[in-house]
């Protein structure tokens, strides 16, 4: 039986062109580079891309394609970065189910490498081939990455996928050791296909949302889902301008104590869109990446906000004053 495990992967022919000729031509490279921007396909393109591979060898289609979605197949290793928590390794969303606040972005760890290691030192059971995907293999610091160099250099009977936004983002020997596979930003129309084939119709609605995402389906998900955790009374409160100094450190505080740091920076960006519909002032645009930088660098976040909250009344005050609001 043919099949297209390709069919949902929406606006990427390119990438979609290259994996399907090296599996027909059955020159599958030993790894391959996912890169493009969050959000695009690039995980889905690898699930697609081990199906194709591994149908070739199973009866059962549908039991190879629910394995694969639960990640239970003997032949796969899957690595997303993780949070330490109590002995415990958590990817985000597990973090995430638990409700911790989390302070710095998970990342793949040097254990981690190690059990794909492992993984790869026994022949694929059911597959023609053992595979491995990274998802955010950027997060790599510098002995995990060493770690994976040594299986990229012989990674036997398998094939490993890196997933990064950018060949920049991961160490140039690893870059040179896989073959680039590009992915880019939708379209509005493709947009607008994903988003109403996944039954997200409701997130055209909002624009600031779809202006955050930059063509990326799954930043427009992630952007609205975020969107809905936040209170509404803060998100209301928030992109007003603060009418007074106190009311700026009153809003500080609350942000600083509701919200996470991907929440935060989350809501960096939501409103630059906001703001910027509203006033049009490059100041508070950039005080504002100003903000990401800091709340990157791990400053104290209650004090970036108000910095950042007591520029933006400033800045609007000195507005009113000269007359232009």
């Amino acid at each position: 039986m043919t099949i297209n495990p390709f069919a949902s992967l929406v606006g990427q022919q390119q990438a979609i062109e290259l994996l399907t000729q090296a599996v027909r031509q059955n020159r599958v490279a030993p790894a391959y580079l996912f890169v493009g921007p969050d959000g695009v396909g690039r995980s889905l393109a690898a699930r697609c891309f081990v199906e194709l591979l591994f149908s070739a060898q199973t009866r059962n289609l549908a039991s190879l394609q629910s394995r694969l979605r639960q990640n239970n197949h003997p032949d796969l290793w899957w690595v997303q970065p993780t949070y330490q928590y109590q002995g415990q390794r958590l990817t985000a969303a597990e973090a995430a189910e638990k409700k911790l606040k989390r302070k710095a972005p998970p990342v793949i760890r040097l254990e981690q490498v190690r059990e794909i290691t492992e993984f790869l030192g026994r022949p694929p059971l059911e597959a023609p081939r053992n595979m491995v995907v990274l998802e955010e293999a950027q997060t790599m610091a510098e002995p995990a990455a060493n770690a994976l160099l040594k299986t990229l250099e012989e990674p036997g009977q398998a094939t490993l996928i890196l997933i990064a936004p950018s060949p920049e983002s991961v160490l140039p020997t690893l870059v040179s050791r896989c073959q680039r596979i590009p992915f880019f930003c939708l379209d509005a129309q493709s947009l607008t296909q994903v988003l109403t084939q996944t039954g997200h119709q409701e997130i055209l609605r909002h624009q600031a949302v779809l202006s955050i995402a930059a063509g990326s389906p799954g930043s427009a998900i992630a952007s609205y889902e975020q969107l809905q955790a936040i209170p509404a009374n803060l998100l209301q409160d928030v992109t007003k301008a603060p009418a007074s100094y106190r009311h700026a450190l009153e809003l500080a505080k609350k942000i600083a104590q509701d919200l996470d740091t991907e929440a935060q920076l989350w809501l960096v960006d939501y409103l630059q869109q906001s703001y910027w519909q509203q006033w049009q002032q490059p100041e508070i645009i950039h005080k504002l990446e100003q903000a990401r930088k800091s709340l990157l660098y791990y400053a104290q976040p209650r004090l970036v906000w108000e910095c950042t909250l007591i520029a933006l009344f400033m800045n609007l005050n000195g507005c009113f004053k000269s007359g232009d609001l």
